[in-house]
């Protein structure tokens, strides 16, 4: 005997609400918990802001050290300089509040802080060459990155925009690099280009270029890169159709940096290539290749390059001029400064690395840190440095489209590399080269692009902490 229509609807019914609670229950038959709410990420302005101000106070106060150092008095300019380096931090901190609210709190106040010890170490030199003032014209060179800085920021809303003109980038670094070979050798490198009074150095501005492109490529590349080809031994070589376009343009690159003799810029090249290679296909091998390379080239060049072949010996033997009644040359008279430091150092302005001679305020600024502030001041410093090269990490690993990952890993490597080629150059541990430290070192193309580089890494941290769309993983 069969039931009622009415009876078998509100069975049916009876059944579906049974099924909605069985569904809306946990695995035991216990009430399902809510959603967990969305994690709210700190911005972290006010304390981008009071770093800031501390970084301004500390460049204020080792100004003031050195004019009480040198002449016993406050110099007459400290509260301007103490204002103007306070307005540009001021600007460049109101861009990122409104343009990348989410942005690393560390980035602009470590930049802030550096640039602010470059200007310090530069006027204790200049108190001592006074022929050769160079403070206030590296004052408006930071003037202008930190207007740059403000400009990337507020203009590049998405760093995934760069990935568009990854081509037209390679070609504009590669016309940047070629040009200086038609100016005149400055210190024997033609890496220049003087006209009248205003110099500029374009392969400063070219590894930016370089590293959007090195981005680009490889992320869309990756996989190929990394599971196609033959196999070598342990190493999986990836086809020559996907690695012959980058190579290329790595060779020849580095092939006009070698032409201008300019071996500081193309190791940093060959070291960006490496890097950035090793990220996108995560194998350890390629490093390896690359330091064989690397020795290999610089051992070719040293021994038919005469400019590079005269910092070899320099290198090996620093105080060969000493021995023959020369007087000591450039290294010496940067590792006598070093070892006047010793722990605590000399004090600010009270040093004597102006003996390095004329490239005492760029190629060896380090060495009057390393005097004046001590091992502990330049222990700072580098801590600084590595602080600014991991939060550029952090970013990168932190986003999930390839391109950006590869693109902040490679800037903070920039960094990362200049750092260890003119540290180890000014304290002995590799030939020298001529690069400008970051920050630190006398020369507008490489302050102004400091400043880029941090402008970009801070877009890519603004869109790493406030979660991104994702575009696929490396």
């Amino acid at each position: 005997m069969t039931g009622s229509p009415g009876s078998a609807r509100s069975a049916a019914r009876s059944a579906t609400r049974t099924a909605a609670r069985s569904s809306a229950a946990g695995p035991t038959g216990a009430p399902a918990q809510p959603p967990a709410p969305a994690v709210r990420v700190p911005r972290r302005r006010g304390t981008e802001l009071a770093l800031l101000v501390l970084a301004v106070l500390l460049s204020v106060y080792g100004y003031c050290d050195v004019g009480l150092a040198r002449n016993g008095n406050l110099p007459p300019g400290a509260a301007g300089y103490g204002a103007g380096l306070g307005v540009l931090a001021l600007l460049a901190h109101v861009a990122v509040r409104l343009r990348a609210p989410y942005a690393d709190p560390l980035l602009l106040p470590i930049a802030v802080l550096l640039n602010g010890l470059g200007l310090v170490l530069i006027y204790r030199l200049d108190l001592s060459t006074p022929g050769d003032e160079a403070a206030f014209t590296q004052l408006v060179w930071s003037t202008l990155g930190v207007g740059l800085f403000i400009v990337c920021v507020v203009l590049l809303r998405d760093h995934r925009v760069l990935q568009r003109y990854a081509y037209l980038s390679v070609v504009v670094a590669l016309a940047l690099m070629i040009l200086p070979i038609f100016f005149p050798a400055v210190n024997g490198a033609r890496i220049w280009i003087r006209i009248g009074g205003f110099s500029i150095q374009p392969g400063e501005f070219a590894k930016i270029l370089l590293a959007v492109f090195f981005a680009s490529y490889l992320a869309a590349n990756r996989t190929a890169l990394r599971y196609t080809g033959k196999k070598l031994w342990r190493l999986q070589l990836p086809t020559m159709r996907v690695f012959a376009p980058i190579l290329a343009i790595w060779l020849l690159s580095v092939g006009v940096l070698v032409l201008e003799t300019d071996l500081g810029t193309s190791l940093l090249f060959f070291g960006l290539f490496i890097v950035m290679l090793y990220v996108a296909t995560g194998r350890v091998s390629w490093i390896a290749i690359g330091l064989l390379l690397a020795a290999a080239g610089a051992f070719v060049v040293a021994s038919f390059e005469p400019h590079v072949h005269g910092r070899v010996e320099d290198w090996l033997h620093p105080f060969a001029s000493v021995d023959a009644g020369n007087g000591p040359g450039q290294l010496a008279q940067s590792l006598f400064a070093f070892a006047a430091g010793g722990m605590l150092g000399t004090g600010l302005g009270l040093g004597h690395s102006v003996l390095i001679g004329f490239a005492a305020k760029s190629d060896f600024v380090l060495a009057t840190a390393g005097e004046e502030l001590g091992l502990v001041g330049l222990t700072a410093i580098f801590l600084l440095y590595a602080l600014l090269v991991e939060r550029g990490y952090r970013a990168g690993l932190a986003l999930r489209d390839p391109f950006g990952r590869l693109l902040s890993i490679g800037l903070a490597s920039i960094v990362a590399l200049q750092v260890f080629v003119i540290a180890g150059g000014v304290m002995g541990l590799i030939p020298l080269t001529g690069m400008a430290m970051p920050f630190l070192a006398q020369g507008g193309s490489s302050l102004v692009t400091n400043w880029i580089i941090v402008a970009i890494l801070v877009r890519v941290s603004d869109r790493a902490r406030s979660g991104g769309p994702a575009e696929g993983t490396i």
